[in-house]
């Protein structure tokens, strides 16, 4: 099979520099359906292997405590993913020859051999081995059509077609085993990177995803004619405002309930002038224009230190604006007071108009409501903010976008 193997090397590797820009529209269509097709029967092998390997106890023999930590260290596969092939070579080895042929044969992709497979493993311990048989002869043929999402949809019904008489049943069993397979795979990793940013992968599963879209997808939406941001900065940003409202309600166990508390170590004359890099509880720095923003509406607990780094003041945690004062702004601006947002007031940081870092005080007439998105687009662009004559908040646009810089205001909350 290594010789085998090595050839077949070869040839894809002699592919791989083939001018395709040469290719008539039909050789190309033609060269991408054999080049899927390779793929999926590659993966009929690739299992087979991974079967063997799981067999033998070769993880073992190497060192490794299980054979999904093996293929992670030998193929570089995440865990998951190493558990998902070797569970998919276990029923392609134990279960219906079909969906192995199937696979080999390049006639349906990989994951479609793993949905198959779940179903006929359903289907069979709700009715028996023959109606599981006829069941992967009908998805077999029905992916030529569908795509694994589809596929699985039509497989929860499947004994519609094999088997009639016990389909209502059946279904349920197929439920109960989707919410099993559901419960099983649900997870959530957090991978710290070196800058300090944080990657989120994982799965949810039905219930959680539904509870994620319905308070996320409200977010979501451009805030304004003027929010350039792309669907999945838009997403990070509604995650970010979905913390923050949830630290606010006070709900949280242990250390939770309140706005993110940064320790800030400066000089004195840093302080007066300007905040220098903060550090998180979590050991990780900010920027010093991060800072500035997050104390806008955070608990801080400044350490001042003197020139020779002996601590002056250590100074007591302190709620920039909250509670009457906060109510008083929201009754005041209801909601983000950017022209053209439409954020309601759960979703705003109170800003203030002249920081308190350059001697601003904590009063209404130096704060304004302002969504998160609009929060950071004001500490990082020209747009300044003030209050008009009748003392509700307006925004002069920089320059570049409007040379007469006319004060505009937000008119979807007030409409007077």
């Amino acid at each position: 099979m290594v010789e085998e193997l090595a050839q077949a090397d070869d040839a894809v590797a002699a592919c791989v520099d083939a001018p395709a820009w040469a290719l008539p529209e039909r050789e190309l269509i033609a060269a991408l359906d054999a080049a899927y097709r390779l793929q999926q029967r590659l993966a009929a092998v690739t299992l087979t292997l991974i079967r063997e390997v799981d067999g033998r106890g070769t993880a073992r023999t190497h060192g490794a405590s299980t054979t999904a930590v093996w293929l992670r260290e030998r193929l570089r596969l995440t865990v998951p993913a190493a558990r998902r092939l070797i569970d998919l070579a276990t029923a392609l080895d134990t279960g219906n020859p079909g969906i192995r042929q199937a696979l080999a044969d390049g006639a349906i992709t990989l994951d479609q051999a793993r949905v198959i497979a779940d179903t006929a493993t359903t289907v069979q311990a709700t009715a028996d081995t023959e109606t599981a048989d006829k069941a992967v002869g009908v998805l077999v043929d029905w992916a030529t059509q569908f795509d694994p999402t589809h596929l699985r949809k039509l497989g929860t019904r499947i004994l519609d077609h094999v088997a009639p008489d016990i389909a209502d049943a059946a279904a349920q069993a197929a439920l109960d085993a989707e919410a099993r397979r559901a419960t099983h795979d649900r997870h959530l990793t957090l991978s710290e990177q070196t800058d300090g940013r944080l990657r989120l992968t994982g799965t949810l599963d039905a219930e959680t995803a539904g509870l994620l879209r319905a308070a996320i997808d409200p977010l979501t939406t451009p805030s304004g004619p003027d929010d350039t941001r792309s669907p999945g900065q838009r997403r990070h940003d509604a995650l970010t405002d979905i913390c923050r409202l949830t630290l606010r309600t006070g709900e949280l166990p242990d250390s939770g309930g309140d706005p993110a508390q940064i320790v800030i170590t400066t000089t004195y004359d840093e302080l007066t002038r300007q905040l220098s890099s903060g550090t998180l509880d979590t050991g990780l720095s900010l920027t010093p224009e991060a800072v500035r923003r997050l104390a806008c509406d955070a608990t801080l607990l400044p350490a001042v230190l003197g020139s020779a780094s002996q601590p002056l003041d250590v100074g007591r945690q302190r709620r920039l604006i909250t509670g009457p004062l906060r109510r008083a702004l929201v009754l005041r601006d209801r909601g983000c007071a950017f022209p053209g947002c439409d954020r309601p007031p759960r979703w705003c940081d109170a800003h203030h108009i002249h920081h308190w870092a350059d001697g601003g005080t904590t009063s209404l007439t130096n704060a304004v409501l302002l969504c998160g998105h609009h929060h950071r687009h004001l500490h990082h662009s020209d747009w300044a903010v003030q209050l008009g004559n009748d003392g509700h908040p307006e925004f002069i646009p920089p320059a570049w976008l409007d040379p007469e810089q006319l004060p505009r205001r937000n008119h979807y909350h007030r409409r007077t």
